[in-house]
């Protein structure tokens, strides 16, 4: 099967795609994890956010969002990542988080990058050159810790 591959600011996001990208957040986040949180933080439509997608037969099946350094604090941050159930098993994690590092470089040369992960996916985000920063945390009862690339 093959992967389309798409990032786009979000002033080009169709309805469509932003309704798959919201339908999967809650799908992964919020039902399959069972932690009800506020996702629309009101970051996906707001400063250079940018949206990487994978698509697999017209399903997104791996997605993150990049939030521009202007309105991060100096970092660009790296959030929502998420793959699909459908799309677990065929490297989609790495191969997005590689084309995520791709994108912040050419959008943001040699700026920081940033992400928050649950702490038990710390040896997956070090093998792409993240090391963690501050200490573990609690959200919405999931531990998490800072991680940054520099």
């Amino acid at each position: 099967m093959s992967i389309d591959w798409l990032c786009k600011h979000h002033t080009d996001l169709g309805k469509e795609q932003l309704y798959a990208v919201l339908r999967l957040r809650n799908e992964v986040f919020v039902l399959e994890q069972k932690c009800p949180y506020q996702d629309l933080d009101g970051q996906d439509l707001s400063g250079d956010t940018c949206h990487l997608m994978a698509w697999q037969d017209d399903q997104l099946v791996a997605y993150l969002r990049l939030l521009d350094p202007t309105s991060q604090g100096g970092d660009v941050v790296i959030g929502r990542v998420v793959i699909a159930e459908a799309g677990r098993g065929q490297g989609l994690g790495h191969e997005l988080m590689v084309r995520a590092l791709k994108e912040a470089q050419e959008n943001w040369p040699d700026v920081p990058v940033y992400l928050s992960a649950q702490a038990h996916l710390q040896g997956y985000y070090r093998k792409h050159g993240f090391e963690v920063v501050g200490e573990a945390y609690l959200e919405d009862g999931i531990p998490h810790i800072g991680m940054r690339r520099t």
